[in-house]
């Protein structure tokens, strides 16, 4: 008899009719024959006979109904966490981006359904892939659990789905190791050896089965890497405080320097930074100039969710119901204003809603190149949610931040606010956010804001020429943004600055100027082209 874990054991020296004459007494076993009794004959079946099965054993057919009903509950799982990508069930939002939680849950249903495909062709190349699959899963499921910031940002939810993914690595090997048993087993018992020979089809199968656990064990590794990249990226603190918001499902980062006074002791507006991204990246260099330059006084600026330290939110996410959770994690900062507001691309929408729900503490409106509403309807394409819902299904894999951090020295600060965050899954699941609703929720949300925006605060509108001569309703737009109130103070064109108008020293010079006239309340009348 063969032992299961081992090698061969000695064979019994009964004869075959002896063997037989005891099953008869003995009763019913996983030995027991399910076919007629076709051994008693002078021959022993072919080894091609559809009989020599592993199936004929009741422990191997067991295992296989069991793998079966793990691959059901391994799909509920998976559709779940889809959906959650989208909209998020009750109990089920994780404050990363969910895109780790998926890929795991992706991973445990491949493997099984691999299982069951080629369950009858076991090979030994699979069990070396399932062992490499499972030390990686357990680093990652270490990892995961052991650093403060990943299990936060990935919740219960992750934590299950990389523990589902390492139990199913365990489940895949003990299969395969007890087919091939079986397998062994049923062939010397109905063929009277075990069979060395495998046919061109299973050959193939045995190919296509290790080649796909291969591919999953590089998964893995590459997910391995990312994990570790996310781990040392939580050793970098945020500079301002972090405020619980939203009933304490996630919290906010929030940061504010400089004096709330001149020097005369005369409370002077704080400017509330917003952008199309993290702040950190441009505008929070620009604000520091501005203040060692004594064009401001004193800024604050609140990650957005999902942008550098702060959690993500749960689907769907509005416009406004990101401005509502910017302003509670104000309040709870003790920043009430006053406010003047600097909004730079899609940050300009955000701004403006704010400005209509705190319109007794806002003192001016700096737009920089904002965007239209009107624009939300590409924002918001089918194609370009998909993309970004794409990008962030790869976004464990680490296919650009792996190679960045090995080869071009990216650094955390790259990876958390900076050039490379737009790789993360948190940024592209915030875009994937801001996209669902951008022409639905959000569109509502600028639309009303603008129906009931304060006609008595000052703005000033800061617009590229290069978007200007690229996109030919650009300047149009532009045009009917500055009659967003009826105290548009100036419209400056920076003929040579990019979208982010501040990259460069035109831009920047313009931007202070505008933003010292708001904040000093310097008079002068209104530039309109």
């Amino acid at each position: 008899m063969m032992r299961l874990w081992g090698g061969r054991g000695n064979r019994d020296n009964e004869s075959t009719q002896d063997s037989l004459d005891q099953e008869q007494e003995g009763g019913s076993n996983e030995h027991t024959r399910l076919l007629p009794n076709r051994v008693e004959s002078v021959s022993y079946l072919s080894p091609d006979d559809p009989a020599v099965s592993p199936y004929n054993l009741w422990s191997v057919r067991i295992v296989r109904y069991l793998t079966i009903f793990f691959t059901v509950l391994a799909s509920i799982w998976w559709v779940i966490l889809l959906v959650s990508l989208f909209v998020t069930p009750p109990g089920f939002h994780t404050r990363g981006s969910g895109f780790f939680s998926f890929s795991y849950a992706s991973l445990a249903l491949a493997n099984l359904l691999f299982t069951l495909i080629f369950f009858a062709i076991p090979s030994k190349s699979v069990r070396i892939s399932s062992i490499i699959m499972g030390v990686l899963l357990l680093a990652d499921a270490v990892l995961l659990i052991s650093v403060e910031k990943t299990r936060h940002e990935e919740g219960w939810v992750g934590m299950a789905s990389v523990l589902w993914a390492l139990l199913m690595a365990i489940w895949t090997l003990g299969t395969d190791r007890l087919v091939e048993w079986g397998k062994e087993e049923e062939e010397e018992r109905l063929t009277g050896r075990a069979e060395t020979r495998r046919s061109l089809a299973e050959w193939t199968a045995v190919l296509v089965s290790t080649m796909s656990m291969v591919i999953l064990a590089i998964a893995v590794l590459l997910m391995t890497c990312t994990l570790i990249l996310r781990a040392l990226d939580a050793g970098l603190a945020p500079p301002g405080q972090l405020f619980w918001v939203d009933g304490d499902k996630y919290q906010m980062h929030v940061y504010c320097y400089g004096n709330r006074t001149d020097s005369k002791g005369t409370k002077l507006p704080t400017v509330l930074l917003d952008g199309e991204g993290p702040v950190e990246d441009g505008l929070w260099q620009f604000a520091d100039s501005a203040i060692t330059n004594g064009s401001i006084s004193r800024y604050c600026f609140v990650d957005r969710p999902g942008f550098a330290w702060s959690d993500t939110a749960p689907s769907p996410l509005s416009a406004g119901m990101a401005v509502e959770v910017v302003s509670e994690a104000l309040a709870r900062a003790g920043e009430d204003g006053p406010w003047v507001l600097v909004g730079a691309g899609m940050g300009s929408i955000y701004s403006r809603i704010f400005s209509v729900r705190h319109g007794k503490e806002i003192k001016g409106l700096l737009l920089i190149d904002p965007v239209h509403e009107d624009d939300l309807g590409s924002i918001g394409s089918p194609g370009r949610g998909f993309l970004l819902w794409l990008r962030g299904i790869l976004s464990p894999l680490g296919f650009d931040r792996i190679p960045e951090a090995l080869f071009k020295g990216r650094t955390k600060e790259d990876r958390v606010w900076g050039r490379c965050a737009y790789q993360t899954g948190k940024y592209l699941f915030t875009k994937l956010q801001e996209n669902l609703v951008a022409d639905t929720l959000s569109r509502r949300d600028v639309d009303s804001s603008r129906a009931i925006q304060n006609p008595d605060i000052p703005l000033s509108l800061i617009s590229s020429g290069v978007e200007i001569r690229k996109n030919s309703g650009w300047e149009e737009k532009q045009r009917d943004l500055s009659h967003l109130t009826h105290k548009l103070k100036h419209w400056d064109i920076v003929e040579e600055a990019p979208h982010q108008v501040w990259n460069t020293l035109e831009g920047r010079e313009a931007i202070e100027k505008r933003l010292q006239q708001l904040v000093y309340g310097t008079k002068s009348g209104a530039t309109t082209l």
